[in-house]
Protein backbone atom coordinates (compact mmCIF):
# COMPACT_ATOMS: atom_id res chain seq x y z
CA UNK A 1 0.00 0.00 0.00
CA UNK A 2 1.36 3.72 -0.54
CA UNK A 3 2.50 5.34 2.04
CA UNK A 4 -0.26 7.96 3.57
CA UNK A 5 -1.80 8.95 6.62
CA UNK A 6 -5.11 10.78 7.85
CA UNK A 7 -6.00 14.06 9.28
CA UNK A 8 -9.53 13.42 11.22
CA UNK A 9 -11.21 16.17 12.63
CA UNK A 10 -12.48 15.61 15.92
CA UNK A 11 -16.08 17.31 15.80
CA UNK A 12 -19.13 17.82 18.59
CA UNK A 13 -16.37 19.56 21.24
CA UNK A 14 -18.55 21.94 23.52
CA UNK A 15 -17.53 25.69 24.21
CA UNK A 16 -14.47 25.76 25.99
CA UNK A 17 -14.47 27.29 29.58
CA UNK A 18 -11.41 28.11 32.18
CA UNK A 19 -10.90 24.62 34.19
CA UNK A 20 -12.26 22.18 31.85
CA UNK A 21 -10.86 18.68 31.66
CA UNK A 22 -9.84 19.19 27.77
CA UNK A 23 -8.40 15.67 27.97
CA UNK A 24 -11.77 13.75 28.71
CA UNK A 25 -13.30 16.43 26.59
CA UNK A 26 -11.13 15.09 23.45
CA UNK A 27 -11.10 11.65 24.26
CA UNK A 28 -15.10 11.57 24.73
CA UNK A 29 -15.74 13.28 21.66
CA UNK A 30 -13.56 11.20 19.34
CA UNK A 31 -15.20 8.44 20.67
CA UNK A 32 -18.49 9.50 19.77
CA UNK A 33 -17.63 10.02 16.38
CA UNK A 34 -16.75 6.49 15.62
CA UNK A 35 -12.51 7.38 15.59
CA UNK A 36 -11.68 6.48 19.18
CA UNK A 37 -7.79 8.03 19.93
CA UNK A 38 -5.19 5.33 18.95
CA UNK A 39 -2.23 4.20 19.78
CA UNK A 40 0.48 6.35 17.97
CA UNK A 41 -1.84 9.21 17.31
CA UNK A 42 -0.71 12.59 16.93
CA UNK A 43 -2.74 15.20 18.29
CA UNK A 44 -2.71 18.91 17.02
CA UNK A 45 -4.49 21.21 19.39
CA UNK A 46 -6.02 25.33 18.75
CA UNK A 47 -3.77 27.10 21.06
CA UNK A 48 -7.47 28.92 21.18
CA UNK A 49 -8.80 26.09 23.56
CA UNK A 50 -5.77 25.18 25.88
CA UNK A 51 -5.72 29.12 26.43
CA UNK A 52 -9.53 29.07 27.37
CA UNK A 53 -8.60 25.86 29.67
CA UNK A 54 -6.12 27.77 31.46
CA UNK A 55 -7.86 31.25 32.02
CA UNK A 56 -5.89 33.03 29.56
CA UNK A 57 -8.41 35.35 29.04
CA UNK A 58 -8.12 39.36 29.35
CA UNK A 59 -11.15 42.07 29.93
CA UNK A 60 -10.11 45.15 27.96
CA UNK A 61 -12.54 46.81 30.15
CA UNK A 62 -9.94 46.66 32.67
CA UNK A 63 -6.69 47.70 31.06
CA UNK A 64 -5.50 50.76 31.70
CA UNK A 65 -2.76 52.08 28.92
CA UNK A 66 0.69 53.22 29.59
CA UNK A 67 1.60 56.17 27.76
CA UNK A 68 3.83 54.36 25.83
CA UNK A 69 0.52 51.85 24.63
CA UNK A 70 -1.26 55.27 23.92
CA UNK A 71 1.21 56.78 22.14
CA UNK A 72 1.90 53.41 20.27
CA UNK A 73 -1.78 53.03 19.95
CA UNK A 74 -2.07 56.66 18.03
CA UNK A 75 0.72 56.07 15.92
CA UNK A 76 -0.41 52.47 14.28
CA UNK A 77 -3.78 53.13 15.15
CA UNK A 78 -5.18 50.14 17.29
CA UNK A 79 -7.04 50.27 20.08
CA UNK A 80 -4.62 51.62 23.56
CA UNK A 81 -5.86 49.01 25.88
CA UNK A 82 -5.01 45.73 23.42
CA UNK A 83 -1.49 47.55 22.72
CA UNK A 84 -1.06 47.45 26.31
CA UNK A 85 -1.77 43.88 26.60
CA UNK A 86 0.53 43.12 23.65
CA UNK A 87 3.37 45.12 25.29
CA UNK A 88 2.89 42.80 28.31
CA UNK A 89 3.07 39.76 26.52
CA UNK A 90 6.63 40.74 24.44
CA UNK A 91 10.14 41.18 25.39
CA UNK A 92 10.58 43.98 22.16
CA UNK A 93 8.78 45.51 19.22
CA UNK A 94 10.59 44.41 16.03
CA UNK A 95 7.99 45.70 13.94
CA UNK A 96 5.49 48.92 13.67
CA UNK A 97 3.51 50.60 10.81
CA UNK A 98 -0.45 51.52 10.22
CA UNK A 99 -2.65 48.21 11.91
CA UNK A 100 0.38 46.12 12.20
CA UNK A 101 2.71 45.59 15.47
CA UNK A 102 5.29 42.63 15.04
CA UNK A 103 7.04 41.74 18.08
CA UNK A 104 8.95 38.79 20.19
CA UNK A 105 6.94 37.23 22.32
CA UNK A 106 8.17 36.51 25.96
CA UNK A 107 8.56 32.90 24.53
CA UNK A 108 10.96 33.80 21.85
CA UNK A 109 8.35 33.95 19.01
CA UNK A 110 8.45 36.53 16.26
CA UNK A 111 4.32 37.19 15.63
CA UNK A 112 1.82 39.75 15.00
CA UNK A 113 0.81 40.61 18.33
CA UNK A 114 2.49 38.67 20.34
CA UNK A 115 -0.01 36.16 19.37
CA UNK A 116 -2.98 38.45 21.69
CA UNK A 117 -6.26 37.28 19.43
CA UNK A 118 -9.87 38.55 19.56
CA UNK A 119 -11.33 36.17 17.80
CA UNK A 120 -13.65 33.33 18.71
CA UNK A 121 -14.43 34.92 22.61
CA UNK A 122 -16.52 37.47 23.82
CA UNK A 123 -16.54 40.96 22.71
CA UNK A 124 -14.12 43.76 24.89
CA UNK A 125 -11.89 40.39 25.83
CA UNK A 126 -8.74 39.02 24.02
CA UNK A 127 -6.78 35.88 23.97
CA UNK A 128 -3.71 35.14 25.49
CA UNK A 129 -0.70 32.78 24.30
CA UNK A 130 -0.44 29.75 27.08
CA UNK A 131 2.47 30.98 29.56
CA UNK A 132 4.22 27.80 28.60
CA UNK A 133 2.90 25.77 25.41
CA UNK A 134 5.32 22.94 25.77
CA UNK A 135 4.27 22.55 29.69
CA UNK A 136 0.64 22.44 28.41
CA UNK A 137 1.03 20.06 25.66
CA UNK A 138 3.00 17.51 28.04
CA UNK A 139 0.19 18.03 30.89
CA UNK A 140 -2.62 17.20 28.32
CA UNK A 141 -0.66 14.39 27.11
CA UNK A 142 -0.09 12.58 30.34
CA UNK A 143 -3.52 13.46 31.15
CA UNK A 144 -4.68 11.65 28.09
CA UNK A 145 -2.10 8.34 28.61
CA UNK A 146 -4.04 8.23 31.63
CA UNK A 147 -7.36 8.02 30.15
CA UNK A 148 -6.60 6.29 27.17
CA UNK A 149 -3.53 4.16 27.87
CA UNK A 150 -1.92 5.17 24.95
CA UNK A 151 0.87 7.27 24.16
CA UNK A 152 0.28 9.90 22.20
CA UNK A 153 1.76 13.14 20.30
CA UNK A 154 0.55 16.49 21.31
CA UNK A 155 1.15 19.66 19.08
CA UNK A 156 -0.38 22.83 20.28
CA UNK A 157 -0.75 25.25 17.14
CA UNK A 158 -1.50 29.38 16.52
CA UNK A 159 -1.97 30.91 13.04
CA UNK A 160 1.16 33.05 12.12
CA UNK A 161 2.28 35.06 9.01
CA UNK A 162 5.33 34.74 7.20
CA UNK A 163 7.90 36.88 5.79
CA UNK A 164 8.30 37.21 2.01
CA UNK A 165 4.84 35.37 1.56
CA UNK A 166 0.99 35.95 1.52
CA UNK A 167 -1.14 34.30 3.83
CA UNK A 168 -1.18 32.51 7.28
CA UNK A 169 -0.39 29.11 7.69
CA UNK A 170 -0.55 27.24 11.47
CA UNK A 171 2.57 26.67 13.24
CA UNK A 172 3.62 24.16 16.62
CA UNK A 173 4.17 26.36 19.31
CA UNK A 174 4.37 23.87 21.92
CA UNK A 175 4.71 20.22 21.29
CA UNK A 176 5.17 16.74 23.96
CA UNK A 177 6.33 13.30 22.67
CA UNK A 178 7.02 14.36 19.60
CA UNK A 179 11.15 15.53 17.95
CA UNK A 180 9.96 19.15 16.40
CA UNK A 181 13.19 19.13 14.24
CA UNK A 182 14.09 16.17 11.60
CA UNK A 183 17.81 16.90 10.58
CA UNK A 184 19.39 15.13 7.50
CA UNK A 185 22.93 16.22 7.64
CA UNK A 186 25.37 14.50 7.07
CA UNK A 187 22.78 12.23 4.93
CA UNK A 188 23.39 10.89 1.41
CA UNK A 189 20.66 11.68 -1.45
CA UNK A 190 20.00 8.77 -3.57
CA UNK A 191 22.74 10.53 -5.90
CA UNK A 192 25.05 10.22 -3.35
CA UNK A 193 25.12 14.34 -2.76
CA UNK A 194 25.73 14.72 1.32
CA UNK A 195 23.21 17.15 2.33
CA UNK A 196 24.57 20.34 4.31
CA UNK A 197 21.20 22.09 4.90
CA UNK A 198 17.91 20.26 5.09
CA UNK A 199 16.68 20.40 8.58
CA UNK A 200 12.73 19.69 8.67
CA UNK A 201 10.42 21.60 10.55
CA UNK A 202 8.21 18.84 11.36
CA UNK A 203 5.74 20.21 13.54
CA UNK A 204 5.22 22.99 11.81
CA UNK A 205 4.40 20.70 8.67
CA UNK A 206 2.03 18.93 10.55
CA UNK A 207 0.69 22.35 12.25
CA UNK A 208 0.00 23.41 8.69
CA UNK A 209 -1.60 19.53 7.31
CA UNK A 210 -4.41 19.96 10.18
CA UNK A 211 -5.06 23.64 9.10
CA UNK A 212 -7.61 23.12 6.52
CA UNK A 213 -9.46 20.58 8.69
CA UNK A 214 -9.50 22.87 11.75
CA UNK A 215 -9.98 25.98 9.60
CA UNK A 216 -10.74 29.13 11.05
CA UNK A 217 -14.80 28.98 11.30
CA UNK A 218 -15.27 25.63 11.37
CA UNK A 219 -15.55 24.78 15.41
CA UNK A 220 -12.74 22.43 14.87
CA UNK A 221 -10.24 22.84 17.21
CA UNK A 222 -8.21 19.10 17.62
CA UNK A 223 -7.49 16.94 14.66
CA UNK A 224 -6.30 13.24 14.62
CA UNK A 225 -3.15 12.70 12.68
CA UNK A 226 -3.02 8.73 12.24
CA UNK A 227 -0.84 6.51 10.00
CA UNK A 228 2.48 8.63 10.67
CA UNK A 229 5.62 7.27 11.86
CA UNK A 230 6.40 11.20 13.34
CA UNK A 231 9.66 11.40 15.41
CA UNK A 232 9.68 10.64 19.44
CA UNK A 233 11.01 12.74 21.17
CA UNK A 234 11.24 15.32 23.81
CA UNK A 235 12.89 18.21 22.92
CA UNK A 236 10.23 20.72 23.17
CA UNK A 237 9.04 23.95 20.70
CA UNK A 238 12.20 25.53 21.41
CA UNK A 239 13.89 23.74 19.64
CA UNK A 240 12.15 26.35 16.72
CA UNK A 241 13.11 29.16 17.38
CA UNK A 242 16.46 30.41 15.50
CA UNK A 243 19.42 31.05 17.58
CA UNK A 244 20.21 35.01 17.34
CA UNK A 245 23.68 34.19 16.31
CA UNK A 246 22.56 32.43 13.09
CA UNK A 247 19.54 34.81 12.59
CA UNK A 248 20.45 37.04 9.20
CA UNK A 249 17.21 39.16 10.01
CA UNK A 250 17.69 40.47 13.16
Amino acid sequence: MPRRYEVVGIEGLPEIHRGDGLAGLLAQAAHAQGTPLEAGDLLVVSQKIVSKTEGRIVNLGGVVPSREAAEMAAEIGRDPRLVEVILGESRRVVRKAPGVLIVETRHGWICANAGVDQSNVDLETACLLPEDSDRSARQLREALRRLTGHDLGIIVADTFGRPWREGLTNVAIGVAGIEPIKSYLGEKDPAGYVLQATILAVADELAAAAEPIMGKLDRIPVVIIRGLDWPRGETGSRALIRDPARDLFR
